[in-house]
C-alpha cells in the first residue's frame, strides 16, 4: 500500500455558515442540502438489501491461518520505523494482532458514544419519520458491530484495550453537552478514518479471512452511516446560530486531538515485549505514520473544510492532532 502526499487544506478564511460573508453563501449551502426524508428513505431501502448478521455471516469456528496478518502491516503504527526494522517477523505479527484488538476496542467505545448521541438527536423528532426510523436502524447496526468487534477480540486471544480513564470521562462530558452539529462531527471522526483503513483491509489477501470478513461488513454498513451523518451535519451547519457553529469547530478540534492520542493504546507495545517509551517516540516521529493518518482523515477534513467546520481555533486544534496537514 502506498499513500499519496497531501497538500494544504485551505485557509482559515472563507465562505460558509457563521462566517459573516453574506446571504449568498448561505443560499448556496442550502441549495446543496438534500431532503432529510428522501435521504432517510434511500438509506432504509439500502439497509433492507445490504445488512448482515455477523453471527451467521462469518465462520467464527474456523482456525486462524498461519502466516496471515491481523492488520495490513503498512497500517501498523510502527511500520517503517527503526524499531520495526529490528523486530523479528513473529513480533511484527503479534503487534498487528494486538493493534487490531486495540482498534476494535476503540471502535466499540465510539459506537457506544454514537448510539447515545443518536438517541439524543431523535428524542424530539417526529417518531414515525423516515429520519428517526433510519437512526434506529443505525443504532441496531452499531449494536451488531460492537458485538462483532468484541467477539473478534475474544477470538484473537488478546486483551481488550480501553481508552484512558481521562478520555473515557471526557467523552462522558461530550455526550452530555455536545451540540447536534458537534455530535455529527464527532460521529464522522470516529467512522471515516477507521473506514478508510478497513477499505484497504478487506480485499487484502495477506490478512486473516475472519478479519477481512469483519471489515467488509463494517465498511458496507458504515457507508450508510457516513451518508446520514454528512447530510445532517451539512444541514445543521447551514442553519445553526453562529455560537453553535463556533462551539462545533472547537469541540471537533479537541475530539480530533483525543482521537489521535487514543487511536492505538500504548499498552500494546508492552504486551508484545517492546519498550513503550521508545515505541511511542518512534510512532510520533514516523513520517509514514503521519501520512497514513492524514490520508485516512483527508476525505473527512476536505468535507469539514467545505461546510465551514475547519476554521479558527478549531482548525489549529485539528492541525495539532496530526490529522490535518
Amino acid at each position: 500500500m502506498t499513500t499519496s502526499t497531501l497538500g494544504g487544506a485551505g485557509t482559515d478564511a472563507g465562505s460558509g455558515p457563521g462566517a459573516g460573508n453574506g446571504t449568498a453563501t448561505l443560499h448556496d449551502a442550502l441549495g446543496r442540502l438534500k431532503d432529510r426524508e428522501q435521504v432517510a428513505e434511500r438509506l432504509l431501502e439500502s439497509s433492507r438489501k445490504h445488512s448482515f448478521d455477523p453471527d451467521t455471516e462469518l465462520d467464527w469456528d474456523a482456525p486462524f491461518e498461519d502466516g496471515k496478518w491481523f492488520w495490513p502491516p503498512e497500517l501498523v503504527s510502527l511500520y517503517d520505523t527503526p524499531l520495526w526494522r529490528r523486530m523479528p517477523e513473529e513480533q511484527r505479527h503479534a503487534l498487528a494482532r494486538h493493534e487490531a484488538a486495540s482498534l476494535a476496542s476503540l471502535g466499540i467505545w465510539f459506537e457506544i458514544i454514537l448510539m447515545q448521541l443518536l438517541t439524543r438527536h431523535i428524542y424530539d423528532k417526529p417518531l414515525t419519520s423516515a429520519h428517526v426510523r433510519y437512526a434506529l436502524t443505525e443504532i441496531a447496526d452499531e449494536c451488531r458491530h460492537s458485538m462483532m468487534f468484541a467477539r473478534l477480540i475474544t477470538k484473537g486471544g488478546v486483551p481488550a484495550y480501553p481508552v484512558s480513564r481521562l478520555h473515557h470521562n471526557m467523552a462522558r462530558v461530550l455526550k452530555t453537552v455536545s451540540t447536534t452539529p458537534g455530535s455529527f462531527t464527532a460521529t464522522l471522526l470516529g467512522e471515516e478514518i477507521l473506514d478508510w483503513m478497513q477499505r484497504l483491509t478487506f480485499p487484502d489477501e495477506r490478512v486473516q479471512t475472519l478479519v477481512r470478513g469483519v471489515t467488509r461488513i463494517h465498511v458496507v454498513e458504515e457507508a450508510r452511516h457516513v451518508r446520514y451523518a454528512r447530510e445532517e451535519l451539512r444541514r445543521q451547519m447551514a442553519g445553526c446560530p453562529r455560537w453553535e457553529a463556533e462551539l462545533t469547530r472547537i469541540s471537533s478540534g479537541e475530539a480530533a486531538r483525543v482521537f489521535s492520542i487514543s487511536f492505538v493504546n500504548p499498552q500494546v507495545y508492552t504486551d508484545v515485549g517492546l519498550d513503550r517509551r521508545e515505541a511511542v517516540a518512534q510512532v510520533k516521529a514516523s513520517a509514514h505514520r503521519r501520512e497514513v493518518m492524514q490520508q485516512g482523515a483527508k476525505r473527512l477534513t476536505d468535507f469539514l473544510d467545505e461546510i465551514g467546520v475547519l476554521r479558527g481555533v478549531g482548525r489549529r486544534l485539528w492541525r495539532s492532532s496530526g490529522l490535518l496537514a
